[in-house]
């Protein structure tokens, strides 16, 4: 974040283009990175977002309260420097993709599953000619290592920006698909979300819902929204 205090200093924040996109000024200071870096993103619109996040701010600085100045900052100071390891941690993903392990019971389950999945991944063939495999039962079961490189070659592509909100979309839902069908909005973002509950949704059917679960459920879905967001936004 920028060279600040504990507490708020500046009076006016503003957007303003720089070489490589836009940066937020604080009384015409650079907003920087905890790194030190220069904070510019690639598009006004997600300027603007963090932007607001600063100026919202009273009294003591909240970096909690500020998801896009983090989303930024850990693309400019983290994946920048490392991007080719960040996108093949995250392809990882598609030789367990939450979408491919299918439950063999109870019919109720096993249905759910697949009217919420099997679109994900017939879009997934379709969209990049890989072809995931499902299987019963939790063991680990490799998929096709043609296909998976198709998928990590596109993962590649992303930018430092979009990979950074890349990667809460598939390490919040547990899956490559849903998270590559979320840069492409294939869904809105609830329904893809839902669509990464099916078995958590099952549980509360028939047991209820417990209210820890349910509050860090909520967490997530919130991350998860924001990070469908952010990709957007970060996209020229």
């Amino acid at each position: 974040m920028a060279d600040f205090e504990a507490k708020r200093f500046w009076k006016e924040t503003t957007v303003a283009p720089v070489e490589g996109g836009f940066t937020v000024l604080l009384d015409g200071r650079n907003v920087r990175t905890p790194a030190k870096a220069l904070l510019v993103v690639p598009t006004q619109d997600l300027a603007e977002h963090i932007r607001i996040e600063w100026d919202a701010q009273e009294g003591k600085i909240d970096p909690n309260s500020m998801p896009f100045t983090r989303g930024a900052n850990a693309a400019i100071d983290k994946v920048r420097i490392q991007h080719a390891e960040v996108a093949d941690m995250l392809s990882e993903y598609g030789d367990s993709d939450l979408v491919c392990y299918r439950a063999s019971y109870p019919r109720e389950l096993v249905a759910m599953q697949a009217e919420a999945w099997d679109p994900i991944i017939a879009w997934v063939k379709d969209r990049f000619g890989a072809a995931l495999q499902t299987r019963e039962g939790v063991m680990p079961v490799p998929q096709d290592q043609a296909s998976l490189d198709l998928l990590r070659q596109h993962v590649h592509g992303f930018t430092e920006f979009e990979l950074s909100a890349f990667h809460d979309l598939v390490a919040l839902t547990g899956s490559l698909a849903l998270g590559l069908a979320a840069t492409e909005s294939i869904y809105s973002e609830k329904d893809l979300w839902d669509r990464s509950r099916i078995d958590e949704t099952f549980q509360i059917s028939q047991w209820g819902a417990d209210d820890d679960a349910t509050s860090i459920a909520e967490i997530k879905r919130d991350s998860f929204f924001h990070a469908y967001r952010f990709f957007h936004m970060a996209q020229k």
